[in-house]
């Protein structure tokens, strides 16, 4: 199944998505392509709301965007690369034996699942500005963002006992 048909259908049930992704077999290739789109997506949506910033305060836009591209395509994957390192040690801790790979696939396919929220984030922080609206998009999307990644994590927390 496409990613884009996967992604709708996270919003229904995201444990069967990860565990019909899981079921694929291990592919890490698939992974670093699910955060590296997550992550140009998450870049993408920060434009509007750097170039309201560039507008307000004056500021380059070229500047602005090529430090946000940089962290977004550079600096931010390895970070997630080292929290999904993290989770799996603390899932280790508590006696599940999950691989690293359905703890990296739990995290980057929460990512690249909820960044359609995230768009609307940075569409309403371009838009709207700083205030209770940007606020609870941000909230939305944070909890679906945490609905995606622990239904991920329990389902290999799951697979592996």
């Amino acid at each position: 199944m496409a990613a884009t048909h996967e992604i709708v259908a996270s919003y229904r049930n995201p444990a069967a998505v990860i565990a019909r992704l899981l079921g694929q077999g291990t592919r890490e290739d698939r992974n670093l392509i699910y955060l590296m789109v997550a992550c140009l997506i998450f870049f993408v949506a920060q434009t509007p709301r750097l170039a309201r910033e560039s507008f307000i305060d004056g500021t380059e836009l070229n500047m602005l965007l090529g430090a946000s591209l940089m962290a977004w395509l550079f600096v931010a994957p390895l970070m997630l690369y080292g929290l999904a390192g993290v989770t799996f040690v603390i899932l280790k801790i508590l006696r599940g034996n999950p691989t690293g790979y359905a703890t990296r696939l739990a995290l980057f396919w929460a990512l690249l699942a909820s960044s359609p929220v995230l768009l609307l984030h940075g569409l309403t922080a371009g838009f709207v500005g700083p205030g209770i609206e940007l606020q609870i998009v941000g909230l939305i999307w944070f909890c679906i963002f945490s609905w995606f990644w622990i239904s991920g994590l329990r389902v290999a927390y799951r697979q592996s006992k």
